[in-house]
């Protein structure tokens, strides 16, 4: 269902099932600043797709698509809290504008937003500019709306589907694309052991890694979180946000 390695997938409009893929080589960038406050001016930000760690050479970004969700968000925010991890949420509008308290529960834990469009269409690529830039702007703003004010500092495309006109949009108010290293496949709910070993056999491809909480049953994913985040500790990891 995701692409291969260094690819971009596009799946139809509406698909059910739930994925993403980017991975396009990113150069230097400037060091994360602190996460968007009510008010606060939008800067442009590089359109390249990012996957560096602001944490150093050993940081390591975990990134959580497709949510919130009444049922899975909040245990992987608890699991988040007890091992003292901040995580980068990309959200969708819909799942923004039906669960507005989620998305203040994630910010007030010190966790960063990202716009992963109004309805998750992987097939985002090969339609209009008109209709890109309804997707990403709009969940800017439910997203925004939703959370009390705090704008989304990354866009991440659904499936990867990233064009050079959405880079350009996403990067022109404030949002920086973001990419991953490590598909953990969790939406195919191949089994929390499946989902722990992906994560110890293709951390070193790079700093990023993609789980779900949301588009479906994600227990395998919050049993697979809660052996992942010690390990990637015992192995010498820190944990930071994708650079800006």
């Amino acid at each position: 269902m995701a692409g291969a390695a260094l690819g971009v997938t596009a799946l139809a409009v509406g698909a059910s099932v739930w994925t993403a893929q980017a991975d396009v080589t990113d150069g230097p960038a400037p060091q994360a600043s602190a996460s968007a406050t009510p008010g606060s001016a939008v800067e442009r930000v590089s359109e390249t797709i990012v996957h560096a760690s602001d944490a150093g050479p050993r940081g390591v970004n975990v990134t959580i698509d497709d949510g919130p969700d009444p049922r899975w968000t909040p245990q992987v925010l608890d699991l988040l809290r007890e091992h003292g991890v901040k995580a980068t949420f990309c959200v969708t509008g819909t799942q923004a504008e039906a669960h507005p308290d989620l998305v203040k529960d994630v910010v007030a834990a010190g966790h960063r937003l990202c716009n992963h469009s109004v309805s998750h269409d992987t097939a985002m690529d090969r339609k209009s500019e008109a209709y890109q830039s309804r997707q990403i702007l709009d969940a800017e703003r439910a997203i925004t709306e939703a959370s009390g004010g705090v704008r989304p500092l990354y866009y991440r495309a659904p499936g990867g589907a990233f064009t050079p006109y959405s880079r350009e949009l996403a990067a022109s108010r404030g949002m920086r694309p973001l990419g991953w290293n490590v598909d953990t496949k969790d939406f195919e709910r191949p089994g929390a052991d499946a989902i722990v070993a992906t994560v110890e056999r293709e951390l070193p491809n790079g700093p990023t890694l993609l789980f779900h909480d949301a588009g479906g049953d994600r227990s395998q994913t919050v049993d697979a979180l809660r052996r992942v985040l010690p390990w990637l500790k015992e192995q010498g990891h820190t944990f930071g946000f994708p650079v800006r």
